[in-house]
């Protein structure tokens, strides 16, 4: 029989990336020190383990606010309940880093393709998706894109 957790799944079932986390225990540590297999296996459960404990907590603290979903503060307070008060200020900063970042790349969009495109490109992509949308509101068929002239043919 395989060992359960307090939810009742299996410890398999909750699990970090072998790979990733090995890196970040390599990244933390001096190039001349290894780490044995054994122990890397360690470090990961104890960071799965780490990371039940505060997801429990932070329900727990969410529970007694009468909230439905766990929000950051919730997390930070589950960090100082459990004794880990003086790792709120930076944790902090690192959840503030994250939502920069995590900003920065949605500017980039997910319609981004990595390439700009000129006002003009925009403006008539905008015209052309509005015909489209226009022609499947009236119940019409939609022109095919229409390809993008290759500038080095003009000449």
């Amino acid at each position: 029989m395989e060992p359960m957790d307090i939810v009742g799944k299996s410890k398999e079932d909750a699990s970090l990336p072998k790979a990733t986390m090995t890196k970040i225990i390599k990244e933390m540590l001096p190039s001349d020190v290894r780490v044995a297999r054994d122990a890397q296996d360690l470090l990961i459960e104890c960071c799965v383990e780490f990371i039940n404990l505060i997801s429990s907590e932070s329900n727990e603290v969410c529970n007694r606010e009468d909230k439905r979903t766990i929000a950051p503060e919730h997390v930070l307070k589950a960090l100082e309940v459990l004794g880990f008060g003086k790792y709120i200020e930076e944790v902090y900063a690192a959840y503030e880093q994250h939502k920069i970042e995590t900003l920065d790349s949605l500017k980039g969009g997910k319609w981004s393709n990595g390439a700009e495109m000129t006002e003009e490109e925009a403006v008539a992509e905008q015209q052309r998706m509005f015909a489209e949308a226009r022609a499947r509101m009236n119940g019409g068929a939609v022109a095919p894109k229409q390809p993008d002239p290759d500038p080095s043919l003009e000449s």
